[in-house]
This record gives structure tokens, C-alpha cells and sequence, in this order.
């Protein structure tokens, strides 16, 4: 007969038309929520073997149903690690669904299984990791490989999602939080989020070819025009020139916003990047001034320092020890009483002096503002700033709130209570040695 039907009253049905009837209904998989304990292999470290929880699966059309924990010897070790499968194994011909393992080739990767039509078709639970030497399977060797029926039990994951569907089968991704359909070839999102690219019909390019909107059509314009004071991006002005500055070009002084109410403007200063044509090296190449350097300007103090010390000098007669301002001016270094207030004894501890490290290093290059390299100096003698502050902080100069120097003519302030502590105890030393003798006569 060509066409058949079933099943009907008194009519006999196969094994083969009540398989193909169900694998019509339902896809082969563990019935059971995605993650569930249905035939969830696992290994507790208590030999070779691993065990297999109760549970109930659809393989190919036909139930198997387990009510108890089974255990499932794994095959010794081998001499290369392999990897063993653990599956439901239906055979038609002895009419059982049974748990049975594949054991893999040392070395190799995952057995292939049986997966026929109409005969034996092994329908994976876990995947089993044997090691080299192994003695115990450890619950870390044991990979869940099962897959759903998916039907009223929570969907699927990516990687359980039901074999071999038929175009249309529809189900929920616990994975990827979305509804997704088996198209013939792939797995689609039932619902994808929408981007330029998967537009059909778009224009090539944006904006597409020159056209026009009615006023009507425009969105989010303008209440009004001119609309309130508001700015654009350099990029959205049409018609600016392709260079900036422009060529070269005028501007009436009344077109000019923001200019000075006088010419000059009131006192101000500009910072060194700001000040064009200024010279490439400091102080520039040689050249004079007529009428700008005063007795007592920075610049005449400065050459003084040229001199020789033997050289006689002008104005009172006298050298100056000078310190040098921030805005970068000398000034005298004094210390008459005649300067000072509030003057009280400053406790100095010898030993914060005597721990202070004398060093020989080489001074790194500095580049100046404008470019210039200045070369640093080899071999130079001092202290380092960052040592001495924890014992002296009074010597140490800041700038921009980090240790930048050291107040090096204050130093001889720091060595007084050293010195008078050290004659303290040669005077004690040559009293006691006073009183040693005296006593030996």
C-alpha cells in the first residue's frame, strides 16, 4: 500500500511508525529544563568511574526513562591523555536504550558517535577527560554535552539547542536571552536589533543625492529665526576658508569683537609660547640696548656675576650674596637685626645633620621653553634633596608642591650644633683626662 495511517483500534503498529510518529512531536533530548538533573553525568573522585543521575529522554522516536543514580565504569588510563563519551545508546535490535561510553584514541580528540536512521544511534551525555596515569576520575574531568527536547521545559543554550530541527522549529536561547528559529541552515534571532547595515533598500551614500524637505518636515528646528544665541562645530560651517589663518586678507577695526577699549591696553603679560618672532637661543646672539638697562635692573646684577672676585666693584664697594625671586629678580641676602623680629633659638639635632649623605652624580640635560637642550654637568658634589628631608625639611626649597632644592647657604646654620656639641665633648675629655692626671700624681 502506498498511503498509510495509523494508529487506529485494533490496527498493528511498528516499532519503526511509533518511532517515526514521535521524532515528529518531540526532538531527541533530555527532558528536562536547560542545566537540569536529567541523566546530568558527573564524578566524585571515588575511581574510575563516573555516575549518571535519574532522569527521562526522547532518542530518535523512542523513551528511556532511569529512576536511579547508575554508575559507569571508564577504561584505564592509557599512555597518552584521552577523551571518552559517555552516552544513551539506542539499539532496535535488542530493544533498549542503555547508558554506554565511547572511549577515544590516546591522543586523539573526541570519538565520533553512531547516529544512524534506522539503527544504533548514541545520543551524548558528557564528555570525560583520562588522564596519563590516571587513577580517579575528578569531577573537573567531566564536561556536560547533553542536549533539550526543548518543548515546555525553559528552551536551550547555544550549545544545547535540539539536533537536526525542522525549518521553522522556534524556541527560547537561556544564553543569549532571545527567541531564535532554526531557518534551514542557521539558528536566526526571531526578533534582531536593526542596524545601518542590515537596511535593505538604503541609499549608498549619506546624505543620498541632493534633494529638499518642506519646513513642515523638519524636526527639531527652530522656533524662531534667527533662533537664541547658539554655537555650530567647525565642521558643520559651509563656505570657510581651507586654511587658518586664510590668505592673507584685512578686517575693519569696527568688524573686530573683543578688541581693546585702548591702545595700548592696560598693563598684562603674555606667556613665552604666545610671543611670536622671539629669539631661538636665550640670551640671543650678540646685539646691545641704548637706554633700557638700569643700575639696578636683573640683567645689570647678572653680568656683574662674570666678574672675577679680585675685580673692584661699583656703587657701596661690597659683594652680595643674593638670592633669586620667583618672578626670576635678585635680591640682597641679608641678616642684620636690623631685618629680623620675633628671633628665639632654633633646636638643631646633631645627628639629622650627621646623617645627611654627601654624593657625586651627573646632572641630566633640561630643555628650556623654547626648545633649547641645556647639556647637564658631570660629577657634580652635593646632597639629595628627597634625603635630606626627613631630617632637615627647613633646608629643602618646593616648587609646584614637589621637592625641587636645597637652601645650601643654610647648611653652615645646620653644622653649628654639630660643631658645638664636638667641642662640648673635647672639653669634657680634656677635664676628665685634667682630673686622670692630677690623680696619677
Amino acid at each position: 500500500m502506498a498511503i498509510t495511517s495509523y494508529p487506529f483500534d485494533e490496527q498493528p503498529v511498528s516499532e519503526g511508525e511509533f518511532s517515526y510518529l514521535f521524532r515528529e512531536l518531540q526532538s531527541t533530548g533530555v527532558a528536562d529544563t536547560v542545566g537540569g538533573p536529567g541523566f546530568s553525568v558527573y564524578a566524585d573522585g571515588s575511581g574510575m568511574q563516573v555516575k549518571v543521575p535519574s532522569g527521562f529522554a526522547l532518542i530518535r522516536g523512542h523513551a528511556v526513562q532511569s529512576t536511579d543514580t547508575e554508575i559507569v565504569p571508564i577504561g584505564a588510563a592509557s599512555t597518552s591523555a584521552r577523551t571518552d563519551r559517555v552516552v544513551l545508546r539506542l539499539d532496535p535490535t535488542a530493544n533498549q536504550i542503555s547508558l554506554a561510553v565511547v572511549e577515544g584514541t590516546p591522543g586523539g580528540g573526541l570519538p565520533a558517535l553512531i547516529q544512524t536512521d534506522t539503527g544504533v544511534y548514541e545520543f551524548p551525555l558528557a564528555q570525560v577527560s583520562v588522564a596519563v596515569g590516571a587513577a580517579t576520575i575528578t569531577p573537573s574531568a567531566v564536561t556536560d554535552d547533553r542536549r533539550f527536547t526543548g518543548n515546555s521545559v525553559g528552551g536551550w543554550t547555544t550549545t544545547t539547542r535540539p539536533q537536526s530541527p525542522r525549518v521553522g522549529r522556534l524556541g527560547y536561547n537561556t544564553a543569549t536571552k532571545t527567541w531564535e528559529f532554526w531557518n534551514g541552515t542557521a539558528w536566526a534571532d526571531l526578533a534582531p536589533t536593526v542596524t545601518w547595515s542590515s537596511i535593505s533598500g538604503r541609499p549608498n551614500n549619506f546624505e543620498p543625492t541632493s534633494h529638499t524637505h518642506e519646513w513642515t518636515e523638519v524636526v527639531n528646528k527652530p522656533t524662531s529665526f534667527n533662533p537664541a544665541s547658539h554655537t555650530h562645530d567647525w565642521a558643520q560651517v559651509t563656505g570657510k576658508p581651507a586654511t587658518y589663518a586664510p590668505s592673507t586678507h584685512a578686517h575693519d577695526w569696527d568688524t573686530i569683537t573683543d578688541k581693546p577699549t585702548t591702545f595700548a591696553p592696560s598693563s598684562h603679560s603674555h606667556t613665552w609660547a604666545s610671543i611670536t618672532s622671539k629669539p631661538a637661543t636665550f640670551p640671543p646672539d650678540s646685539h646691545s640696548h641704548s637706554g633700557y638697562l638700569t643700575s639696578g635692573s636683573t640683567i645689570a646684577w647678572a653680568n656683574g656675576t662674570k666678574r672675577v672676585h679680585a675685580d673692584s666693584v661699583s656703587g657701596s664697594g661690597t659683594y652680595y650674596a643674593v638670592w633669586v625671586q620667583g618672578d626670576g629678580t635678585f635680591a640682597r641676602n641679608t641678616s642684620s637685626i636690623k631685618f629680623k623680629e620675633n628671633v628665639r633659638d632654633y633646636e638643631v639635632n646633631p645627628d639629622d645633620v650627621l646623617a645627611l649623605r654627601p654624593v657625586i652624580y651627573d646632572r641630566k640635560d633640561t630643555v628650556d621653553g623654547d626648545g633649547t637642550v641645556r647639556l647637564g654637568r658631570d660629577n657634580e658634589v652635593g646632597l639629595i634633596a628627597e634625603e635630606v628631608e626627613p631630617h632637615l625639611p627647613w633646608l629643602i626649597n618646593y616648587l609646584d608642591g614637589e621637592v625641587d632644592g636645597l637652601r645650601y647657604d643654610l647648611l653652615g646654620v645646620a653644622l653649628i650644633p654639630v660643631v658645638q656639641r664636638q667641642a662640648a665633648q673635647l672639653t669634657d675629655l680634656e677635664s676628665r683626662l685634667a682630673a686622670l692626671e692630677a690623680k696619677a700624681a
